[in-house]
């Protein structure tokens, strides 16, 4: 019992210290602490009849990297207005009832549905709300003083991003990289396991399936990699002394590194539709009439697993796998015993695996830029 509640632990443990968590962690306490300090300049130091409006639009400025909190937040600063105005002009024109705050919100979801501003658009009809919610005839002469304490929770939440450890997300889509290769090596490794001896098609669709897998996955990835992007846009973090220098001289020599995730999820999905085309063959083949060819089985087994290796972790020592296959066509092109039915499956295999050789060496010389220190 103490074993497993000790695992558990560990497990919540592990789970609680994931890059994703630590971020979205941090992302709690930034807005914590943004809505706190937004509402104690508001209230002591603006001295504010509506203090809620300066840490309300702080909250909505805290997004996950700092380049989505300028570019929100300035959306949000300009809905915020746009429904303190909306509120000011129909109040003082039409005053204040059902019919009219019906209308303000109208109006202000209306005008939310503008492409530019349509992330933070419902601002407008939220804010609206505040001000005429709050008692328009104690507002009407202070509408200057709302834009101000709009502005200051904008700030505010911007501020707060950008010094408390804005974020990096360069480990989460490093995480997603890293597990669809161990993903496709273990395919692989299988693959060879299987083949090595005797398979049928429900191994082989399991194969299938799970290339699908790894395309779904693949979709996360790139995802995470456009947030490692953005996160980059604006982040103090990424302009440290020496970190500037290397960035600076990678885009002078052609930003190789910096497009280095982009390079490697697009060889891994080339690498993942010729693993679901090794698999549907592999499938066929279970169909294939006669025996295999020994020394074709034994030669290309050896060669996948050492693809799965590499690909699983690129430090394992395996000899050149592309050569290997080159050397293996040679020689069974040299082969006058082999059946000539046999030559389309064989040349198919073969085929599928030196473009999936291609992807090994790639993923082994690239993992320097997957692994580069990061503080993220």
């Amino acid at each position: 019992m103490v074993d497993t509640l000790q695992d558990r632990a560990q497990k919540l443990w592990a789970a609680a210290v994931r890059p994703e968590a630590v971020t979205g962690w941090l992302q709690i306490a930034k807005a914590v602490i943004a809505g706190t300090v937004a509402w104690w300049l508001s209230r002591d130091v603006l001295d504010s009849q509506m203090p809620f409006l300066a840490p309300w639009t702080a909250l909505l400025t805290v997004h996950v990297t700092v380049y989505r909190s300028v570019s929100r937040g300035l959306q949000t600063l300009v809905a915020s207005i746009l429904g303190v105005a909306l509120s000011f002009v129909i109040g003082a024109w039409l005053g204040v009832s059902v019919g009219t705050f019906a209308l303000a919100l109208a109006v202000g979801m209306v005008v939310a549905l503008v492409p530019w501003i349509r992330d933070e658009g419902v601002a407008i009809a939220t804010t609206a709300i505040f001000v005429l919610g709050a008692g328009f005839g104690q507002q009407q002469p202070l509408l200057l003083d709302r834009i101000l304490e709009i502005g200051l929770g904008v700030a505010v939440g911007i501020a707060v991003n950008l010094l408390i450890i804005p974020p990096l997300w360069e480990k989460q889509a490093a995480r997603y990289v890293d597990s669809i290769n161990r993903r496709m090596g273990g395919v692989l490794v299988d693959m060879a396991d299987e083949f090595a001896t005797a398979w049928d098609t429900e191994r082989a669709d399991a194969w299938v399936e799970e290339t699908r897998s790894m395309s779904r996955e693949l979709g996360s990835a790139w995802q995470e990699v456009h947030f490692a992007r953005e996160s980059e846009r604006g982040n103090p973090r990424t302009r440290r002394p020496g970190d500037l220098f290397r960035r600076d001289r990678r885009t002078a020599s052609d930003a190789a590194d910096q497009a280095s995730y982009e390079e490697i999820l697009a060889r891994v999905e080339e690498g993942i539709s010729h693993l679901r085309h090794l698999s549907r063959t592999l499938r066929e083949g279970a169909y294939a009439e006669g025996e295999w060819d020994d020394r074709f089985r034994q030669r290309w087994v050896a060669v996948v697993r050492d693809a799965g290796r590499s690909i699983a972790d690129p430090d394992a020592e395996v000899e050149p796998i592309a050569d290997r296959l080159s050397t293996l066509a040679l020689d069974l092109a040299d082969n006058t015993e082999l059946p000539r039915h046999s030559w389309p499956l064989y040349g198919s295999l073969i085929a599928s695996m030196l473009h999936i050789a291609v992807i090994v060496d790639d993923v082994a010389s690239a993992r320097a830029a997957r692994e580069t220190p990061s503080t993220s």
